[in-house]
């Protein structure tokens, strides 16, 4: 069972968990929470839809909708964007030297997050319209 309700349950929770890093400066774990977010955002959409989505690209996952689910353009490139993230947010050989705690700062905290909410918006308004139309 594929329990799309769930998956967003946790999307929400991981958004609040970045958010919560911006306030104690952990900018890189508020970066990867935003990321698994929005992740497990799109994934419960891909369920709702009956799929079976596997990996950790956003951006795939959203080129990989039906066509009848528009995804705008803005949605598109906050994937992008958070997809960046997915590895250097966690493991220090992402950069030349140092770890992620070094490179990631409260800006890209706070845009990474930005744009894990409106995947999620995006991803629950998906879900709530294909459930009213097999209403």
């Amino acid at each position: 069972m594929a329990r799309p309700d769930d998956w967003i349950r946790q999307a929400e929770r991981d958004i609040v968990h970045a958010k919560e890093s911006i306030n104690i400066e952990h900018y890189e774990w508020s970066v990867l929470a935003a990321q698994q977010g929005a992740e497990k955002a799109i994934k419960a959409l891909h369920y709702e839809l009956g799929g079976d989505p596997w990996g950790h690209s956003i951006f795939k996952f959203m080129e990989n909708l039906p066509k009848r689910i528009k995804v705008p353009e803005e949605i598109i490139n906050a994937a992008k964007n958070l997809d960046k993230h997915y590895i250097t947010s966690r493991y220090p050989n992402g950069f030349a030297s140092g770890a992620p705690e070094d490179y990631y700062i409260e800006k890209d905290a706070k845009e990474a997050t930005d744009y894990g909410e409106k995947i999620l918006k995006f991803c629950k308004d998906s879900i709530s319209s294909l459930r009213k139309e097999t209403e």
